[in-house]
Parts: C-alpha cells; sequence; structure tokens
C-alpha cells in the first residue's frame, strides 16, 4: 500500500541550474501556499510573500553559512591508495568531523575504507580516519591535521558545493548562499531563505513584520544509499539560539503573533528547546530530533520550505503541520502546475 509521500516527480521538474541563470530573479521563483485551516491551496510568486504574513508575526532565519563541503583527497597511508571525494557531513563536539566517503575508483563503497587510513589533501592538509559512525555506518568519523578557523579557511578554498545529480553544472558557492548567511557550518545549504534578497527582508520589515536569526549547522540530506535514506536516520546538527531571539519569539506569541520558521532546520531548532508551555530560551546544543505527524508543535506556526522529493524525511516533518493527505494535494497540484524542485526550485509556505 503505498504511502501519501509516494509519488512520482518527473524528472524535468527538478531545478537544473539557479534561477538567476533561468533568466530571473532569486526572488521570483514560484510559492505554494498552503492554508493550515483547511489546506487550501494557492499559488504566488516569491516576491509577494510580504502578503502573508500579520502583524506580530516573527519570521526566523537560519543565518548558517554554506561550506564548500565537498573536498577530494587520496589515501597516503599505502602506495597508490585510492583518491575519493569527501563529503563533510558533521562537527562533533570533540573537533573531529563525520564525512561520506565517496571512492573515485570503481564501486564507491568497496574501495577498502578502513580505520587509521590517512587522507591527504591539497596544501598539506591530511586528515586521519578513525572509525566507522555507529548510528549512521556510511559515515566515517575524521580528525584534520589542522582546527579551528585555520581549518575552515582551507576547507573554503580546497572545497566545492555539494552537488547531486539532477544539477546540471558544478555552480560557484555563491549560489548556494542564502544573502543573510554568517556562521560557517553547513553542508548543504538551509535552502528555503534562498529567495529571500535584502529588498524583500527590508519590504517585511517596512510593514512591521520581524525578524530572528538562529544557527542550525546543516547535515547531508543523502548519504548516497537508496536503503539508508529510506530509513531516514537523524543527522545530529549542531544549532544556536540567542538570547535575542528566544525574547523575541516569546514576545512574538505573547501578542498572538505567529512564529514562521524559515526552513525546516529553523524547525527542528526551535522544537528542541521549547518548554511545555511553549517558551524558547537562549540554547547551543546538538539535537537528533525527528518530527512527523505524531509530534505536536509548541514553539513554531507556520514553515516556508522547499519542495521535496518523494519519501524524503523532511515530509514527514510537514506533517506536524498538515495532514499527509492535504500535502500530497497539493503537491500534486504543484507537479500538474510544473513547479520546480530541490534547493534551486520553488517554495512551499504553510500558514
Amino acid at each position: 500500500m503505498p504511502t501519501p509521500f509516494t509519488f512520482t516527480l518527473p524528472p524535468e521538474l527538478s531545478a537544473k541550474e539557479p534561477p538567476e541563470r533561468r533568466g530571473i530573479r532569486r526572488d521570483q521563483v514560484r510559492l505554494l501556499v498552503i492554508d493550515r485551516a483547511n489546506g487550501e491551496v494557492e499559488h504566488a510568486r516569491f516576491d509577494k510573500i510580504d502578503n502573508y504574513p500579520r502583524e506580530n508575526d516573527l519570521l526566523v532565519f537560519n543565518s548558517s553559512r554554506t561550506l564548500p563541503a565537498s573536498m577530494r583527497g587520496c589515501d597516503c597511508s599505502r602506495k597508490h591508495g585510492p583518491c575519493m571525494e569527501v563529503r563533510l557531513a558533521e562537527h562533533l563536539p570533540d573537533d573531529s568531523w563525520l564525512a561520506l566517503l565517496l571512492c573515485e575508483q570503481g564501486d564507491p563503497f568497496g574501495c577498502a575504507l578502513r580505520p587509521a587510513m590517512q587522507i591527504e589533501f591539497a596544501e598539506g592538509l591530511k586528515a586521519a580516519v578513525l572509525e566507522r559512525d555507529e548510528r549512521i555506518p556510511r559515515l566515517w568519523k575524521l580528525r584534520f591535521s589542522i582546527s579551528g578557523p585555520q581549518l575552515v579557511d582551507l576547507i573554503y578554498r580546497l572545497g566545492k558545493p555539494i552537488r547531486y545529480e539532477y544539477v546540471s553544472a558544478p555552480w560557484d558557492l555563491d549560489y548556494y548562499q542564502t544573502v543573510y548567511a554568517k556562521e560557517p557550518g553547513s553542508a548543504e545549504m538551509p535552502s528555503a531563505g534562498r529567495a529571500f534578497t535584502w529588498k524583500l527582508l527590508l519590504d517585511l520589515k517596512r510593514r512591521g513584520i520581524d525578524s530572528a536569526y538562529l544557527v542550525l549547522h546543516t547535515g547531508l540530506s543523502s548519504y548516497m544509499d537508496a536503503e539508508l535514506d529510506a530509513q531516514h536516520p537523524a543527522s545530529e546538527e549542531e544549532y544556536f539560539v540567542g538570547a535575542t531571539t528566544a525574547e523575541k519569539i516569546n514576545r512574538a506569541r505573547e501578542k498572538g503573533g505567529r512564529v514562521i520558521a524559515v526552513g525546516t532546520t529553523v524547525v527542528r531548532a526551535l522544537e528542541s528547546i521549547v518548554d511545555s508551555a511553549g517558551r524558547v530560551q537562549e540554547a547551543h546544543g546538538y539535537t537528533r530530533l525527528k518530527i512527523d505527524h505524531q509530534h505536536q508543535l509548541k514553539a513554531v506556526d507556520g514553515l516556508l520550505t522547499g519542495l521535496h522529493e518523494p519519501e524524503a524525511s523532511h515530509l514527514d516533518l510537514l506533517s506536524a503541520f498538515l495532514p499527509a493527505e492535504k500535502i500530497r494535494t497539493a503537491y500534486e497540484e504543484a507537479i500538474a502546475r510544473k513547479y520546480l524542485w530541490h534547493e534551486f526550485g520553488d517554495l512551499n509556505l504553510i500558514l
């Protein structure tokens, strides 16, 4: 029996390039609006999004900056060791990293990856392979030969954005950043906010719609393993919610405003720290929270997000806002109207 999230997405509806390379501005993508109360669907353009929030509503953004998290390295611990793509997934509290290792030669799962392997990158950077991750065995724990800002600088010099097969070309990193991104750390772009421009943010402010920022560094959306991806393992992702943001959220709720998350990452961060009364406080930590239809939302009232592919874990999260059948009905309408999917595609506002 197929689930509500088993649907057919025609390949031509994958956004293959950024909107700017399709001849439109980043804020001119389309916007699918779903009413939480009745499931009714409206079709709009993103640069008209300021028509939907009300006075006292608060938009909460994720200001994490995307790393060029795909790096090329070679096993230097043995002669003629294989070279591989190293996809950084998570920065861990002990200053090590989790990474997906994809070998260039033959089967990407069978190139003798092992603990104690040494991976050498350009400019003298090295990483020791420590062990497999217990929760997500496709990931390996690495420790780089340098750390801190010096390592981040090298990653920005040596790496490229993670690119999936539906993307037509290796686009520059700037295309994978939101205009307000600040703190480096995301393996992939927190893409729900990509369509915002500074003009649009200013227009919202002029209309009395306040905004706040938190940080959640996103992990990988795919482990390049269909069976594992289908299990939707929850990444452990680091978040920072400052005192000012917490105060704004609590004040908005006290005034009867809605807290609108810009991205599923914001939902995960806020729902990880909210108390039973719906209040949040300044916090820094790591979350593995999985949100689905059984989760009672306490911190967030609305969501701006992308359009998610069949069976994606993000669709489970959307079902905390709307019954799965209503999401599927809206998605079928979006497919019929040829909306575009993925990080460079169109967006969905649920209010």
